[in-house]
């Protein structure tokens, strides 16, 4: 009966010790799975990214070209060609050469570097109106020499930074949706490219 009054309280303790073992241990399995969640949450969230067309402007402008003939500085015949330029301009940026790096221990994201903007401008030209005579035709080469400058005017008219400077904020305001997640999961942003000072992060 004397040994049985010494075993229960032996029992009891072991019994005490590892209810707290398994309660410990459970508890940092909890912490170990929120942390990879944490980091496969933002991973995948990045690698959905890939070439992202941010802005996108179209512009039209109508150009006279007149052709004409001169004798002792007197015009004696001319005609004109009446074009229509639509002119469609975006940029883009390859998020394939986006660098980020998700440092679950610091609880950091780390954005290393940010692809440049890829501008790309397409014009297309119709020909509207096509005054020709007889006497002085309008050749199939002045048609396309024409329709050559009437593209390389709509391309010179584009304003490149203007449009650069917009696509960044748009690539800025799309990525944020990066970050507020990361904020949300308690990361702290590193920006090591100073390009990302629009959104006061």
């Amino acid at each position: 009966m004397r040994n049985l009054k010494l075993i229960i309280p032996f029992i009891g303790g072991i019994l005490l010790m590892l209810i707290l073992f398994f309660s410990f241990r459970s508890c940092f399995k909890v912490s170990e799975k929120t942390e990879k969640s944490d980091y496969y949450i933002l991973t995948n969230q990045i690698s959905k990214m890939n070439k992202m067309v941010v802005l996108e402007q179209d512009f039209s402008a109508m150009q006279k070209t007149k052709f004409g003939y001169e004798f002792l500085g007197k015009e004696m015949t001319s005609n004109s060609v009446i074009t229509y330029t639509k002119t469609n301009a975006q940029v883009s940026y390859d998020l394939n050469k986006m660098k980020i790096e998700v440092d679950s221990i610091n609880k950091k994201l780390i954005i290393r570097k940010l692809p440049n903007a890829d501008i790309r401008i397409t014009p297309s030209v119709e020909i509207q109106s096509l005054d020709d005579s007889f006497i002085n035709r309008i050749s199939e080469k002045d048609i396309k020499n024409v329709q050559q400058k009437a593209k390389q005017t709509a391309v010179k008219s584009v304003d490149q930074n203007k449009l650069r400077s917009e696509g960044h904020q748009q690539l800025m305001e799309n990525l944020n949706s990066i970050f507020v997640l990361a904020k949300a999961l308690n990361y702290k942003i590193e920006d090591q490219t100073g390009k990302i000072g629009v959104l006061g992060l």
